[in-house]
């Protein structure tokens, strides 16, 4: 089907391969933090489980979108105009998967600030069905798949070069997808920062969806330095932890210290 040795004769095709596993693997993290948030709510028997079929999804849909590129491109076409503005079907989807994104990491964070969550606002219920966790999640994958797949039309001409990278970028995903998950889960101040970035890249899938194009390198370099912080924190945190819990010790020791002639004396005079 497709002349590997003809196309990885070339170090072009080497070069475009290498950028577009990177670029597919940056864009892959937002898919992979959605999943994992909303998998960990789950029952801990059914987390795998939803983790698996959320990111074989994934795959699924992108290789399907691969297999119609020829429509997939004509998707940037414009299709009707508000205000002089031309919206594609491309753009439709950003813009529907950036209010979903805003709207779960907006419930997400309430549900987490609330001191005593009961019924959601959002939906009238506190916890979510593995049927309609699945649903979320291929909602997302389809909006994380399409612009996926449109990012990769832009770097290269060749269909084989798009399939491996997007295979390469899925089996990185599965393999970091319970690591990542079971972190978020325990450590919850690292839930509320997913959840800000979640926020950040919903805002950013519906500006791109009205033609304001923000560099992503801006709004990747800043999620890369928020964690950076939070990793400092959360190390202060088991500092402190492990510090206090070493503090208690020799007060422990001095009180069975104290106590042990005590009771050797009581054992005396009962004698």
């Amino acid at each position: 089907m497709f002349n590997l040795t003809t196309i990885f004769s070339d170090p072009a095709n080497w070069a475009a391969l290498a950028t577009l596993i990177a670029m597919e693997i940056v864009l892959g993290i937002d898919n992979l933090i959605f999943i994992s948030i909303l998998t960990n709510k789950l029952p801990a028997h059914q987390r795998e489980r939803a983790r698996f079929i959320g990111i074989s999804a994934a795959l699924v849909l992108r290789l399907a979108l691969l297999s119609t590129v020829f429509v997939i491109v004509q998707l940037t076409a414009p299709v009707f105009e508000i205000f002089g503005k031309g919206f594609s079907w491309r753009d439709m989807i950003l813009i529907g998967g950036g209010l979903f994104l805003v709207w779960k990491a907006t419930k997400e964070i309430h549900h987490n600030v609330d001191p005593e969550p009961g019924e959601d606002v959002f939906s009238g219920r506190a916890t979510m069905t593995y049927a309609a966790t699945i649903g979320q999640i291929l909602i997302l994958d389809l909006v994380f798949s399409v612009d996926s797949i449109i990012t990769a039309v832009g770097m290269t001409d060749h269909i084989a070069i798009m399939v491996i990278a997007v295979i390469v970028t899925v089996l990185v995903m599965l393999l970091a997808a319970n690591p990542l998950a079971n972190f978020i889960n325990a450590n919850p101040s690292v839930v509320m920062l997913a959840l800000g970035f979640l926020l950040m890249i919903g805002a950013l899938l519906i500006a791109e969806g009205f033609g304001v194009k923000v560099p992503k390198a801006y709004v990747y370099s800043a999620m890369l330095f928020s964690a950076f912080i939070e990793s400092l924190n959360i190390i202060s945190r088991r500092a402190r932890k492990a510090a206090a819990k070493a503090a208690t010790k020799p007060a422990k020791n001095k009180k069975k210290a104290k106590a042990a002639p005590k009771s050797k004396a009581r054992i005396r005079v009962q004698r």
